[in-house]
């Protein structure tokens, strides 16, 4: 990283800092104005983000020098843009009490890596790579943003069937906006990860050869398709929503998480490039 892309990375991670400190303290103290400004205080992060990618794309060549700082850094910059997007658009501000958390988690992990460590080898560069990687990071984000509303939504079932909804309950965003990006999450990032899973399998095809269907992070990507294929189904299909699909959607996400760290650390794999 230059000393220009260290400064505004140092910026992005202070922002969205701030912002879950912000979005926590609004459920806390149950303060709806603490939301609205940690809402803008993330809208912020996300600019210096966008300008701390765009630097460090016009300074790699390909994937050349682009590390695993950045992978991570594309992660959090894609949840906390879908968000913002979304959050805007339903006011459901509340939810990113959920959301920057992971957004903040991801930029975390992005400081720990080394800038000089490359996200991909040069001999498996190319724009079938590419494909691959952005359509993932994007469909992968979208199922984050759809658990985060299913989780906020058993929140608000759990306060309205007790009949206790009180202040909390007024401050959390309506059942029906919670279910609707729940909706959106699932509609948009299951085709969006489809295409992403078969460029890559494509292109490991071809260059990577021998057992590839067999390697760990593989196995975990067609599974994670798998269920995201099968929540998208039992919505459209059976008409599966509401707390349902909510508590499906969470668990489903957490039993993944889960999975993905133990591959990560646990698990030899040839995705230990990332």
């Amino acid at each position: 990283m230059t000393s220009l892309e260290t400064t505004l990375f140092a910026l992005a991670l202070t922002c969205c800092a701030l912002a879950t400190v912000g979005y926590l303290l609004s459920l806390l103290i149950q303060k709806i104005i603490l939301a609205k400004a940690s809402t803008w205080i993330l809208a912020a992060g996300f600019l210096f983000l966008t300008l701390t990618l765009l630097r460090a794309a016009v300074h790699s060549s390909g994937w050349v020098n682009f590390g695993s700082r950045h992978f991570l850094s594309i992660y959090a910059w894609a949840i906390a843009g879908i968000y913002l997007g979304l959050q805007f658009r339903t006011k459901t501000r509340l939810l990113g009490a959920f959301i920057a958390p992971f957004i903040l988690l991801f930029l975390i992990a992005a400081a720990g890596q080394g800038s000089g460590k490359n996200l991909v080898p040069p001999e498996w560069q190319g724009w079938l790579t590419t494909l691959h990687l952005v359509l993932a990071i994007a469909g992968e984000a979208l199922f984050v943003l759809a658990s985060a509303a299913g989780a906020m939504f058993m929140i608000q079932n759990r306060l309205l069937k007790h009949k206790k909804p009180g202040k909390m309950g007024r401050l959390l965003p309506s059942l029906g906006d919670l279910d609707r990006i729940n909706h959106l999450g699932l509609l948009w990032g299951f085709p969006l990860l489809t295409p992403g899973m078969i460029g890559g399998a494509v292109y490991a095809a071809f260059v990577w050869g021998g057992p590839w269907p067999a390697d760990p992070k593989v196995i975990w990507s067609f599974a994670v398709w798998i269920v995201y294929g099968f929540l998208l189904h039992q919505r459209l299909a059976i008409g599966w929503k509401g707390s349902r699909m909510a508590s499906l959607s969470f668990v489903t996400f957490l039993l993944f998480l889960m999975s993905a760290l133990v591959i990560r650390f646990c698990c030899t794999t040839v995705h230990n490039f990332i």
